[in-house]
């Protein structure tokens, strides 16, 4: 008989889900949290899959009274800027064929969402990957389609790609991009801030690789952790993230090995930084975060809406109300100052149906995913 080799064998035992494996690391986080004698000790994650996974499996139940894990701005869309969607609308009301993900199309701008612009008879396609998008263009030769590229250095990977490949004449895109770690400069830096360490997405660090992350730490002095997205993966995260917090130990520690490298996925930072150039720009709710978007560079100006295309925001804009509600707090939600359920709108004006802020109408953002699961937690999936 043949024996397996050792490392499919590890790969085949793997367990996500273990209850008794659970048990131990909420004991372990219980023990820590409390050697460190201070409450609330704060520790923030920038993604909404984690948020989803916290919350569908019932995490914070188990979390520790003195424990706060907050959620950053780990939503793409939640943070797209109201001009970027101006931008969408007022290209799709000039007869392009806006083609883009799910969420994008009812998160208003200033004046319309996407979806509004649909209502009025501009044509907006939704679609599910950058290659998707493409076909539509090789599809309706006859029409300009515009794709309006969101979401972080993970997803932006994938826009490069196309955008490298051989792209039909009627193709160009209107990029929406942003990237992770200047925003995490953000959040170290505001006065108000509470957080003593990040737990980093392991999807992002599997192209950037975790060493990004060494020169934060040693300028702010606060430790990062990289986590992946099941059960375990985010308490095992999150147990070494408080042991160097109470250790007072900034450096970056990667716990998602199996798919991460100090060195990241060389060939996807290539396609990436060939394509996109980072450059200053707001993010909803937040501030303005110096190279926190991603817009392409002077030689892919062929396939830039925005230099194919004069977008006429201003008639747009004329007499237009904000859209953002006085008392929605979504901008404190995503800078880990509040939490959902601190704003006054939310579950009552503000409803994944209607929703009144970016952070409700997402299934990664936070308003969201806690009207989704908060006061259900299923422990039982653990």
């Amino acid at each position: 008989m043949i024996e397996e080799p050792r490392a499919e064998v590890a790969l085949r035992q793997l367990k996500f889900r273990d209850p008794d494996t659970a048990r131990r690391l909420v004991r372990t986080l219980e023990r820590v949290t409390k050697e460190i004698g201070r409450s609330p000790v704060s520790v923030m994650h920038v993604c909404g899959s984690h948020e989803q996974a916290i919350s569908k499996f019932g995490l914070r139940a188990t979390f520790p009274k003195d424990l706060n894990v907050i959620m950053g701005p780990g939503c793409p869309v939640c943070i797209t800027d109201m001009p970027e969607v101006d931008e969408g609308v007022a290209l799709a009301r000039q007869g392009c064929v806006i083609a883009s993900y799910g969420d994008m199309l009812r998160v208003r701008g200033t004046a319309l969402s996407l979806n509004d612009a649909q209502a009025e008879g501009a044509t907006v396609e939704v679609v599910y990957s950058a290659t998707q998008a493409v076909e539509l263009a090789r599809e309706m030769p006859d029409r300009e389609v515009v794709f309006f590229a969101t979401g972080f250095e993970t997803t932006a990977v994938a826009t490069a790609a196309i955008v490298r490949s051989e792209l039909p004449k009627n193709f160009s895109v209107l990029s929406a991009h942003k990237y992770i770690p200047p925003a995490m400069e953000i959040v170290a830096e505001m006065p108000e801030t509470r957080v003593e360490g990040f737990l980093a997405a392991g999807h992002a660090a599997t192209i950037t690789g975790w060493g990004i992350f060494e020169p934060f730490v040693e300028r702010h002095r606060i430790p990062v952790v990289v986590a992946g997205f099941e059960p375990l993966d985010i308490l095992a995260g999150l147990a070494r993230l408080v042991e160097l917090v109470r250790d007072e130990t900034p450096t970056v520690v990667n716990m998602f090995p199996r798919c991460v490298t100090k060195e990241g996925n060389l060939r996807a930072q290539e396609e990436l930084w060939s394509v996109f150039r980072p450059i200053g720009g707001r993010w909803r709710g937040i501030a303005h975060v110096p190279k926190g978007n991603l817009r392409l560079r002077d030689e892919w100006a062929h396939v830039d809406a925005r230099r194919r295309f004069t977008i006429d925001l201003a008639a747009l804009w004329d007499g237009v109300p904000p859209a953002l509600a006085a008392d929605c707090v979504c901008g404190d939600i995503m800078s880990g100052i509040s939490t959902p359920t601190d704003c006054k709108l939310f579950g009552r004006e503000c409803v994944p149906d209607a929703p009144v802020g970016a952070c409700m109408v997402s299934s990664e953002g936070a308003c969201r995913i806690w009207h989704q699961y908060g006061g259900h937690p299923n422990l039982e999936a653990l």
